[in-house]
């Protein structure tokens, strides 16, 4: 599904992603592990169409993410370590996203409540103002809602609390057949049971890739 062939990335004379081949495959859960600056954000960015290569090519079922980059955003759920400053209320968002991306309401409200996200009380609340596990909460319903073939996790549970972690993995093992399921993780015991594939990188390459 995900494709990377000699993928590299310089900004100026850093190198941070440098000559890395894979293959991403449906029904893959892979664990991609690695210390801060090994190049796993930069990875990630290029596969989501945010970085222009500075070498190779990455495609996602056979499309470029630069070039065609709103259909492939329709294909993939992605949840960043980092809640974006949204600024709109979370009504106004999940209508956005209901209609940009074509999502169910009530599936969206389904996973919020299974994550215990209450969100009658704050749904005239910015974003923006709520809480990180409020918010991560809502990022979470929202990527499980879309029910997309492909599903990018950048530390998803480090705004959680050990229930709201439990509930993630829950729901995720309820969904995850089939498609393919991509944490960036520094917690490999916390997806260990789920994933099949660990890939390790360091200084922008992949240094280890096991099928467990």
């Amino acid at each position: 599904m995900i494709e990377i062939e000699d993928l590299s990335k310089r900004f100026g004379k850093t190198i941070s992603l440098d000559h890395v081949t894979m293959a991403l495959n449906q029904g893959d859960a892979v664990a991609l592990m690695g210390a801060n600056g090994a190049g796993k954000t930069t990875l990630i960015r290029l596969i989501l169409g945010y970085y222009h290569p500075s070498s190779g090519r990455v495609r996602i079922a056979g499309c470029d993410p630069i070039k065609e980059r709103i259909d492939i955003l329709k294909r993939v759920s992605f949840v960043p370590q980092l809640p974006p400053p949204i600024k709109l209320s979370l009504s106004e968002l999940i209508a956005y996203v209901c209609k940009s991306s074509g999502v169910d309401e009530g599936l969206i409200g389904h996973y919020a409540d299974e994550m215990k996200l209450d969100m009658a009380p704050n749904l005239h609340k910015s974003f923006f103002k709520l809480s990180g596990g409020m918010k991560q909460k809502l990022l979470i319903a929202i990527s499980l809602a879309k029910q997309s073939q492909i599903m990018i996790y950048d530390e998803p549970t480090a705004n959680l609390d050990p229930k709201a972690r439990d509930d993630f993995y829950r729901l995720l093992q309820d969904c995850e057949q089939d498609k393919l399921a991509l944490f960036v993780t520094h917690r490999i015991e916390e997806v260990e049971a789920i994933v099949n594939r660990k890939i390790y990188m360091d200084l922008g390459k992949v240094v280890s890739d096991e099928v467990c």
